[in-house]
């Protein structure tokens, strides 16, 4: 389907993620594009989790007449997850036969699933990995969105990247996508976003099916917190810390706290175990937490990591 070349029906494209991750973003452009190429559009989205961790999801359909708003169960033709446990909670709603499926491997832990609190405890988390859901699916995508970004100098470009991968599911000129983009967009972050977009797109163009073949956020994050013997250093950059006090309500040891300058600090690290959720709940990633198994660690130093951006 190219621009002038518009298919006779509906096209359904369902986002999913949690909050602060950029659902609305992705959803935005999608909307504004389809709209720019004539198409009735209709959207619709459920949202105002304003605080990282929420869930959050919103329905674009497309076509020459669109009556109702939302998606019907098994009707996605392109299901987009910027996070892998909320994309396989709205696998079902996949078109069985001809669905692709888009996600970011990022792995955003809730709350409640951290219920052991030792060190190095199992989160209950999702634990289908990428191989088996692929499976399952016609065409499909899971990659390190959320690195790519980083490594292009911004974390949160990553769904900008989803975007990219989205692209070559639907056959919209890329530089309309870019024109709507760059209009969505900060000004400051237009070129890193263009670049996040290209980077997306290459890599979900070479094949139907692809699996990032290091997804940091799944393999990764098992690693580190499932070794029983780890030391545990906590990052956090005051530049990008607005103070918000997540990860000071959210810490289940009560070990972090707001100083003077209203900026998290780690006030009591004996009590940390390492369980990564202020990591994963800072909307600004200005918080990192490595576990580094005790058998690989020097005995006088440890493993640090370079911030998420």
């Amino acid at each position: 389907m190219a621009m002038g070349e518009k298919s006779n029906r509906t096209m359904n494209v369902l986002i999913v993620g949690v909050g602060g991750q950029g659902v609305i973003m992705v959803s935005k452009v999608l909307a504004q594009l389809c709209q720019a190429d004539g198409h009735d559009v209709k959207q619709s989205e459920v949202h105002g989790m304003a605080k990282r961790g929420g869930g959050v999801f919103s329905h674009v359909r497309f076509g020459p007449k669109v009556w109702s708003p939302t998606i019907p169960e098994g009707e996605v033709d392109i299901l987009v997850a910027l996070e892998w446990a909320e994309g396989l909670r709205w696998l079902r709603h996949l078109k069985p036969d001809t669905g692709t499926f888009i996600a970011d491997c990022q792995k955003i832990v809730p709350p409640f699933a951290c219920l052991s609190r030792k060190r190095g405890a199992e989160p209950a988390y999702a634990p289908q990995a990428p191989e088996e859901i692929i499976e399952q699916v016609h065409a499909g995508y899971v990659m390190d969105a959320t690195t790519m970004a980083a490594n292009l100098g911004n974390a949160k470009a990553a769904n900008t990247v989803l975007l990219g991968a989205l692209s070559t599911a639907l056959d919209f000129p890329e530089d309309a996508w870019l024109d709507v983009i760059s209009a969505t967009v900060p000004e400051k972050s237009v070129e890193i976003n263009r670049k996040a977009f290209a980077e997306g797109r290459a890599w979900a163009g070479a094949a139907p099916k692809r699996i990032d073949v290091t997804p940091d956020g799944l393999h990764k994050a098992h690693v580190e917190v499932h070794h029983p013997e780890v030391e545990t250093v906590v990052e956090i950059v005051a530049d990008w810390c607005k103070g918000c006090d997540i990860c000071v309500k959210i810490c289940p040891e009560r070990c972090l706290r707001l100083n003077g300058q209203l900026k998290a600090e780690l006030a009591l690290p004996d009590l940390c175990t390492g369980c990564q959720l202020c990591a994963w709940l800072c909307p600004d990633l200005a918080i990192t937490v490595t576990n580094t198994p005790v058998a690989d660690t020097p005995a006088t130093t440890k493993a640090a990591t370079e911030p998420a951006e």
